[in-house]
């Protein structure tokens, strides 16, 4: 079992910036993929970022590349990401996720999911 906690997320103006943060427990953190999906009012819920288990590899939606960045510190048990130049269209629920298999960038991939954090993006 997997328990994910995001944290960060708040009111900010466009072009401002945010870091979320996601802290895991219950199992060993480092083994596992981990990705933030968002979700918007009235849409589905979206890959944002991803990271492999060490680290390696990360992976953007074309939305927001060049502008996140996804990291983690498994020593701490805890994946970020570090959100600049916001913009209306980022306004959602992120959501935290852990994917114990096979890298992948598909919701339906991701094992473990945590409550999300809200990020309102205005003027």
């Amino acid at each position: 079992q997997v328990r994910l906690v995001e944290s960060g997320g708040e009111l900010v103006q466009v072009g401002g910036s945010l870091r979320l943060s996601c802290a895991a427990s219950g199992r060993t953190f480092s083994s596992d993929h981990m990705g933030w999906f968002r979700q918007a009012p009235g849409k589905e819920r979206e890959f944002v970022a991803g990271i492999t288990w060490n680290g390696g590899v990360t992976h953007y939606a074309e939305a927001v590349k060049g502008r996140f960045t996804i990291s983690r510190d498994n020593a701490k048990n805890t994946v970020y990401l570090e959100m600049k130049s916001l913009k209306y269209e980022d306004t959602g629920i992120y959501y935290c996720a852990a994917n114990l298999g096979v890298w992948s960038t598909e919701l339906r991939r991701y094992d473990y999911w945590g409550q999300g954090t809200q990020v309102t993006v205005s003027s």
